[in-house]
């Protein structure tokens, strides 16, 4: 099981900065364990700052565990302690995977609360104004190692049949479910966001890494919105694949992502759904 990991940040934004750059180069390979990062004064005229703020710079990757400073070799890429094991999700077959998901994750319970819909969450679900929601924030985790940061909004009406308690140790759409909502349709987009400090400590990343950004919003079979999910990964630790097959006619050929039917969900006491 991996040890969480203490992230240091420096201060200033030149040093977070070149801080972060070089944590990707490593993170992504560039550098390989072994590999002697350039000396101060090359990485100072390559990034066009002073040696003192490259030095803060590596202090950060010192403390994150990812460089090591040894006198006379320079400053030597470590090898990473990462979890080897990653959540992979085709689009082909995303829903089922995610009943699959909480057989091999955990979930911890961090906020829980009541609150009046954000505007656009109310226009996400299509509540009236001044709708009030259940608001959870929950953190992910694989053989112990967390990969995914997750906000819900459920529609108060709805969450009022099951407890804090229920959603510390059940996935959310297992209690839906319970509740009596027939889970219909779902929207979903994908993008790219940055780690804001508290997201960046629940993931154990530094503040300002690159994260894979979800919404989605769930219906249910009248059209109403019941939950809206706002999901945040670790792209070292959850990948999101598509299969493509190349189709249509010879002078109109073009990319189709490849579709299989859906497998007839699980009995409620074989399997779960996680997000």
């Amino acid at each position: 099981m991996e040890q969480a990991v203490t992230v240091l940040t420096p201060d200033g934004g030149k040093a977070q900065r070149v801080y972060l750059l070089l944590r990707d180069e490593i993170v992504s390979g560039a550098h390989g364990p072994g590999d002697a990062l350039p000396g101060e004064l090359k990485l100072a005229e390559r990034f066009a700052v002073s040696r003192v703020t490259i030095r803060r710079a590596l202090e950060g990757l010192v403390a994150d565990g990812l460089v090591e400073r040894r006198a006379g070799s320079g400053t030597i890429v470590r090898e990473q302690q990462t979890a080897q094991k990653a959540i992979t999700a085709d689009f082909a077959t995303l829903m089922p995977q995610i009943v699959e998901m909480a057989k091999a994750t955990t979930a911890r319970l961090i906020a829980f609360s009541y609150c009046v819909a954000p505007p656009a969450i109310a226009e996400a679900l299509h509540l009236p104004p001044q709708q009030r929601v259940q608001r959870a924030v929950r953190v992910r985790m694989i053989e112990g190692a967390p990969f995914s940061h997750l906000t819900t909004h459920v529609p108060e009406d709805v969450a009022q049949n099951y407890s804090e308690a229920d959603l510390a140790t059940t996935p959310l759409f297992r209690l839906l479910e319970r509740s009596g909502v027939r889970v219909d349709h779902a929207t979903q987009s994908i993008s790219a966001t940055l780690a804001t400090p508290d997201v960046a400590e629940a993931l154990d990343v530094a503040t300002g890494a690159a994260l894979i950004a979800l919404t989605r919003v769930v219906f249910d079979a009248q059209g109403r919105g019941v939950e809206h999910l706002s999901a945040l990964y670790r792209p070292d630790r959850y990948r999101l694949e598509m299969t493509l097959d190349r189709v249509g006619e010879p002078d109109a050929r073009r990319w189709s992502p490849v579709t299989t039917p859906q497998t007839p969900a699980p009995p409620p006491d074989k399997g779960e759904a996680a997000e």
